[in-house]
C-alpha cells in the first residue's frame, strides 16, 4: 500500500479504495473471492461437509508444485490450474473411498488432506532446493499474500468464480434436491454421483480462487465462515446463498481495506479475523436463532407461564398448602 491512513478516517480510506491501485486491486480480489467462495460454501454446510473446504484446500498444494515442476512457469493460471486438478483428483479419491470402503466421510477427508498436503510440502522443499528454481512466488500459495494481486489475477478469480457461479445457478434446483434429500433426488431419477461430484468440484473450484489471496491454510474459514453466519438469519435457501455471497465479499473488502491501514498486516488473516466476527455477531443477536434472541425468548415464555399459572391460582382462590386435597 503506498500511504497509511488512520483505521478511523474513513474518508481517507474511501479516497484510497479509489485511486490507490493496490487497494484497489486487493480489495476487489478480495470481494471477489468473498462471494464465489460464500455462495459455494453455502451447500457444503448445509450438506454437513464443512470439512470439505479445509480438506481440499490442502489437497491443492502439490498441483501447484506439480503445475510449476511440469511448465517452469508462475503464471497465476497455470498455478491455479494445477491446483484445481489436484483438488478435482482429492475429490474423486474422498468419494472412492467412502464408496467402497467402510471409511466414513469425515475420516477419508483427514486421510487425504495430510497426504496431499505432506506431498505438497515434500514437493515445494524439493523446488527450493533445485539449483535452477526457487521456492520463492509458491508459498505464498501456502499462507496467501494478497498484496501481490493484479489486475490479471482478479480477472481470471472472477471468470473461475462466474463459471461456479453460472453452473450452481444452471442447476440450482438440483444442487437444492441434492443438499436437502440425496434419497428422494436418486429415487426420482436424478444422476445423484454426478451431481455430487459436480458440486463437489464447484466448491473445489471457489477454493482455488481464494489460494493466492489467503491461502490454504485459511481458505477453509472462506468457505464455511460466511454460510454458517448467513444460515442464522434466515431458512431459505436463496436468501442464504445471496446473504453468504454478501457476507464474503463484506469480509473480504473490509479485511483488505482494514489491512492497509496498518504496516506489515497480513491481508488474509485479517480476512478471516473480520468473517469470524461477522459470524460471533450472528451467532449472538441473529432472530430465532442468535443465542441472546434465544435467551430473551426463553425469559419471556418463562415469566408469560409463571404469570399464567398465578392468574390460575388467583382464580382458584390462591394456592392451596401442601397435602391439602382439592376442593371436589
Amino acid at each position: 500500500m503506498t500511504d497509511l491512513v488512520p483505521l478511523w478516517s474513513l474518508p481517507g480510506i474511501l479516497d484510497d479504495l479509489v485511486n490507490d491501485y493496490t487497494l484497489r486491486t486487493v480489495a476487489l480480489g478480495a470481494g471477489v473471492l468473498g462471494i464465489v467462495a460464500g455462495a459455494m460454501g453455502s451447500f457444503a454446510v448445509l450438506r454437513r461437509q464443512s470439512l470439505v473446504g479445509d480438506a481440499m484446500s490442502h489437497a491443492a498444494l502439490p498441483g501447484i508444485a506439480v503445475a510449476y515442476m511440469l511448465t517452469g512457469s508462475k503464471d497465476s493460471l497455470v498455478l491455479l490450474l494445477g491446483a484445481a486438478i489436484a483438488g478435482w483428483l482429492a475429490t474423486l479419491a474422498v468419494i472412492g473411498i467412502v464408496r467402497s470402503s467402510r471409511v466414513k466421510f469425515d475420516s477419508a477427508l483427514g486421510l487425504i488432506l495430510s497426504v496431499f498436503f505432506g506431498f505438497g510440502l515434500m514437493l515445494l522443499t524439493f523446488i527450493q532446493r533445485r539449483p535452477d528454481a526457487s521456492q520463492a512466488g509458491l508459498d505464498k500459495f501456502l499462507f496467501g499474500q494478497a498484496s501481490t494481486l493484479i489486475e490479471r489475477d482478479v480477472r481470471t478469480m472472477a471468470v473461475l468464480g462466474a463459471v461456479a457461479i453460472g453452473v450452481m445457478l444452471l442447476l440450482w434446483k438440483e444442487f437444492k434436491l441434492l443438499s436437502f434429500d440425496q434419497d428422494f433426488a436418486a429415487t426420482i431419477g436424478f444422476p445423484v454421483r454426478f451431481l455430487d461430484v459436480l458440486l463437489t468440484t464447484l466448491i473445489v473450484v471457489a477454493i482455488v480462487v481464494g489460494l493466492q489471496a489467503v491461502g490454504v491454510v485459511l481458505m477453509s474459514a472462506m468457505i464455511v465462515a460466511p454460510a454458517a453466519a448467513a444460515r442464522q438469519w434466515t431458512n431459505r435457501l436463496g436468501v442464504m446463498v445471496l446473504l453468504s455471497a454478501l457476507l464474503g465479499a463484506l469480509s473480504g473488502a473490509t479485511g483488505a481495506t482494514i489491512s492497509s491501514t496498518t504496516e506489515r498486516m497480513p491481508t488474509g488473516p485479517t480476512i478471516v479475523v473480520v468473517v469470524s466476527l461477522i459470524v460471533l455477531f450472528s451467532l449472538l443477536f441473529a432472530p430465532n436463532r442468535g443465542l441472546l434472541w434465544t435467551w430473551f425468548d426463553q425469559r419471556t415464555r418463562r415469566a408469560t407461564l409463571q404469570r399464567a399459572l398465578a392468574e390460575a391460582d388467583a382464580a382458584h382462590g390462591g394456592p392451596r398448602p401442601i397435602g391439602e386435597p382439592a376442593n371436589r
